[in-house]
């Protein structure tokens, strides 16, 4: 019974240890792969580069701003770093562009916090900021924004390097005039005054 005992408890501890190591080796890899990413972007860090005084300010002040806004203590309580970094971003991109309509079914407590005029909305037939994950049938989804937007509207698209031909496809597509690459997730602009530009973006 005391032999029993002793090899429970030795494999108790051996499968803890082994499943201890897996956990923190896996957090390293997800860690390491973000640095690789952040390092293989670092020369296109706070708008180096851009020559377009309208977009630097949007990389510089919205995207890449560190400051603190006044909502953010409030803001990702019990969410992973990423979801509070992407969160973050959609709050700023809310509280710059101040949308009338805003399409998402994600992130509305970020989204509203930065504009709590706006309509948020599952769908519509038109809106000035769309937020689309790319799961599902998002090529299909991506031709029905392309209806639904303005030359004011911003897309964002949370996920492109899940797919990241379906991004250049977007980013080539001449109804998108002014994309954002930040890996984690893609920013489309469609005012058809500009020039088309495709900017990657050390986020």
């Amino acid at each position: 019974m005391i032999q029993g005992s002793f090899r429970l408890v030795f494999f108790l501890r051996f499968y803890f240890v082994v499943s201890l190591k897996k956990c923190i080796f896996a957090l390293g890899m997800v860690r390491l792969k973000h640095i690789w990413v952040w390092l293989n972007r670092i020369n296109h860090s706070r708008g180096f580069g851009i020559q377009s005084p309208t977009d630097y300010a949007f990389v510089r002040y919205v995207i890449n701003e560190h400051w603190p806004y006044y909502h953010y203590d409030e803001l990702g309580k019990g969410d992973d770093w990423l979801t509070r970094k992407l969160g973050r971003l959609y709050f700023r991109i809310a509280n710059w562009r101040q949308p009338k309509v805003m399409v998402s079914h994600d992130y509305q407590d970020y989204l509203h916090a930065g504009c709590d005029q706006a309509e948020i909305k599952e769908d519509a037939d038109k809106a000035d900021l769309i937020m689309m994950k790319m799961d599902g049938d998002y090529r299909t989804r991506m031709e029905r924004i392309y209806q639904q937007v303005s030359d004011d509207s911003i897309l964002i698209v949370e996920g492109i390097w899940k797919d990241m031909d379906f991004w250049r496809e977007v980013a080539g597509d001449e109804r998108s005039r002014i994309t954002f690459d930040l890996y984690y997730c893609g920013l489309v602009m469609f005012d058809k005054k500009r020039h088309k530009m495709n900017y990657i973006i050390n986020f």
